[in-house]
Order: structure tokens, then sequence, then C-alpha cells
């Protein structure tokens, strides 16, 4: 493994147990689970998340629904796959107590696809639980690059192609870098606070610096 790819998962290796990334994420678990303590008795409906993730989690729902527009694993029995995008979510998905996602609206495109994820995140469950990274944390979190998401597009773009860190960190075309930088729209407070009006707001912080907001309805 080159230092590039080691520097990558020390950072942001999401199941890696020593990374900054799954420590931070542990965090967040645990306060789940202080925020929701009968989380246990719930049904969950996860809005972009992956199984592998509660499986590492230690948080287990009575049953839970991964939506993801990928067909996503389901490997427990209390667990259920449903393909679909939220933004325009299928029918028939069923009730739920808590609407959990996680580091997933700003990559949903675009101003009103957010204004219906949020909707629909809002409608289909009483509790939710959205996390996003913060715009302004120094750092751009996918690809370790410091403000990166307030460059120019054009230069995000050839950035994004030479640079050898983050989540994507290969040899790109540098139409494939633009768009890997497009699809990621990083939130303001005040964007969240838009779109979740009924939301107490908490940050995830580093040091004093707010790397991330959790947007919560309890």
């Amino acid at each position: 493994m080159g230092l590039a790819a080691r520097i990558t998962r020390r950072f942001v290796g999401a199941y890696d147990a020593d990374s900054v990334s799954a420590r931070s994420r542990q965090r967040r678990w645990e306060l789940l689970r202080e925020t929701f303590p009968d989380i246990g008795e719930m049904r969950v409906l996860d809005v972009g998340g992956v199984a592998q993730s509660w499986l590492l989690a230690g948080v287990r729902p009575a049953h839970l629904t991964l939506l993801n527009v990928e067909p996503p694993d389901a490997p427990e029995p209390w667990m259920e796959a449903v393909v679909g995008d939220a933004c325009d979510p299928p029918d028939g998905l069923g009730e739920f107590d808590l609407v959990y996602s996680n580091s997933v609206i700003e990559h949903v495109g675009g101003h009103w696809r957010r204004e219906r994820y949020a909707a629909f995140v809002r409608a289909a469950a009483p509790r939710y639980w959205v996390q996003t990274p913060y715009r302004y944390f120094p750092l751009e979190p996918h690809f370790l690059f410091p403000a990166l998401q307030h460059l120019p597009l054009a230069a995000q773009g050839r950035l994004v192609a030479l640079w050898p860190l983050g989540n994507d960190a290969e040899t790109r075309r540098l139409d494939d870098a633009l768009r890997n930088a497009m699809d990621i729209e990083l939130l303001s407070k005040t964007q969240l606070r838009w779109y979740f009006p009924d939301a107490e707001l908490v940050p995830e912080r580093i040091g004093p610096l707010v790397k991330s907001w959790i947007a919560i309805r309890r």
C-alpha cells in the first residue's frame, strides 16, 4: 500500500477501527444511543446507508430498512433492503419510528432534490437523525484537500484529477474528476436549518472547529 493510500485510510477508512473517520462514527453511534435510548425497540429507516455500518455500530434496532439507489445488502433477519430514491420514494415502505441518514444529503443533487429529500425524511417518521459534513470546516472531507469546496469548479476538477488522497483517489480523466467534484455539495448550517426547521442542530467538533452537523428531531 502506497503512502497516499495509507494516509487516506488513516483519515477516511470508514471500516478501519483506527481511522479518524471510524472513531468519529463510533462517537456518533454513541450519541445516537444516548439520544434515542429505546432504539432497540424501533423500526428504523436508513436513507442511503449500508448494512456494514450497522453491523459495526453496536446499535441494533428492532427492524432496519435500508433505502438506497444501489441494491444494498441485508444479511441479517432484522434488516430489509429496498432499492429506491429518497427524493422520489417508492410506495409501500411502511411505518417507521426513526429515520436515520448519514452523509447523504450533500450527494442528492441540487436544492430542489434536497428539498424533496428533507420533506420525505420529515414525513417518514416522527423522529429523525440527519448528519452532514459542514461546508465551512477547513478540510474537504471526501478529497482531504483544504478548502476545496470554496474554489472555482474548474480548479476543483483539476485538483481532484491530480490529488492522490481521498475516497476516490485514483488516476482520473478530467471529466471524471469534475463529475466527482460536482456530485458533492456541502451544506452550511443555514441551509440545514432551512431544510429541517423543526430540528435541533447538534455540532460534531474536532477541537474548536465544527466538522459536521446533525439535524435531530426527538
